[in-house]
């Protein structure tokens, strides 16, 4: 599978097996140095999502929203999936101080930013956005799209 059969895309899921499905197969498609930000409400589906893009990766480790520890890094052979969550990062906060910078600057490994919207001016020049929209009786709305589109 390829990049561009996400990219520009809308996918509606049905409940969390598919959208863990979705994120597994997406998976696939990418490579050491790719950013992938997540937009939508709580309750959207970006950690369920990230849970199968980590298993289509290989982690095996159990994956949860790093909400109070904000990254949290899983070996990928010779590289990293770091996995961010912003959610508790308050307006105005400096993400710098978090050692933010250096793992943006990582070109061995693929970093998931869950709550993207927070970063403002600070997100990644090229990266895939992925938006999740609750729909109705668990059915959700996942569009992606990228910065250079």
């Amino acid at each position: 599978m390829k990049k561009n059969n996400f990219i520009g895309k809308v996918f509606f899921t049905k409940d969390f097996k598919e959208t863990q499905k979705l994120g597994y197969n997406f998976a696939k498609t990418l490579e050491k140095g790719d950013r992938v930000c997540l937009y939508g409400d709580l309750g959207s589906g970006k950690t369920t999502f990230t849970q199968g893009l980590a298993k289509g990766l290989g982690v095996e480790n159990r994956i949860i929203s790093p909400t109070f520890v904000v990254i949290k890094n899983y070996r990928l052979g010779d590289g990293i999936f770091h996995h961010i969550d912003l959610y508790r990062i308050g307006e105005g906060e400096n993400i710098k101080e978090l050692g933010f910078r250096e793992i943006m600057d990582d070109d061995q490994s693929i970093i998931v930013i869950e709550w993207a919207e927070k970063l403002k001016n600070n997100l990644p020049e090229k990266r895939i956005d992925i938006k999740f929209v609750y729909e109705k009786d668990d059915v959700r709305k996942i569009t992606f799209r990228s910065s250079n589109q």
